[in-house]
């Protein structure tokens, strides 16, 4: 596909050890397989939409979809980037990060995943970060926001590790019961203060008016 038809696909964002780029429809084998291979323990549910509880083909076949219609949706005013997390050449995993209105209110928030066998390495710290450094040097954003289940250690752990503020509790609802949710937020001055110089991005001058920034 000619890059000036959907110049996403020229992004990356690389860092000493992964690369995170848009996945394509070459790489969505790849995706589905490590989906199939889990994401989580049966007696956990760390996301707010608990899509891994559908069993296969239909699984696959979500995943597939929302990364189609994440493309077909896409609006300045209303994005969703999902980036493939590469580690030496292997896909563990997945970020998203996603804003409404950003040439307004310059704030992002963000999502991610990692199969089963790729967590508990820093990964999930180092792909944050990653992304982070795309929303405040890359897009100039002013505020990060995420959002964790209180029972959701590594996420939780993540958010600290980075630096983020807490920013209110929220009761939700899963599976009929309520739930913590736990809202944070950094600001670009926080981001600023542990700001790495090893993140490169390419490709996003080429792209930058799809964020609306």
């Amino acid at each position: 596909m000619d890059l000036a038809w959907w110049p996403l696909f020229g992004l990356r964002i690389t860092t000493p050890r992964l690369v995170l780029r848009a996945v394509t429809d070459d790489d969505m084998d790849e995706l589905v397989a490590l989906i199939a291979g889990g994401i989580h323990h049966p007696d956990e549910m760390p996301f707010l939409m608990p899509w891994t509880r559908a069993e296969p083909p239909d699984l696959q076949r979500a995943s597939l979809q929302w990364h189609w219609k994440g493309r077909a949706d896409w609006a300045p005013a209303d994005w969703r980037l999902s980036l493939g997390v590469w580690e030496d050449g292997t896909l563990v995993g997945q970020q998203d990060v996603i804003a409404t209105d950003f040439a307004v209110r310059r704030v992002v928030s963000s999502g991610s995943w990692l199969g089963l066998p790729h967590q508990g390495k820093g990964i999930g710290t180092e792909m944050r970060a990653a992304i982070l450094h795309f929303a405040f040097a890359g897009l100039g954003a002013e505020r990060a926001q995420t959002d964790a289940y209180a029972d959701n250690p590594r996420s939780l752990g993540v958010t600290a590790k980075l630096g983020y503020e807490p920013n209110g509790v929220q009761i939700g609802v899963s599976d009929g019961a309520p739930r913590e949710i736990h809202h944070f937020v950094m600001t670009r001055d926080q981001w600023q203060t542990t700001r790495r110089d090893d993140i490169a991005i390419d490709g996003l001058d080429a792209a930058r008016s799809m964020f609306g920034a």
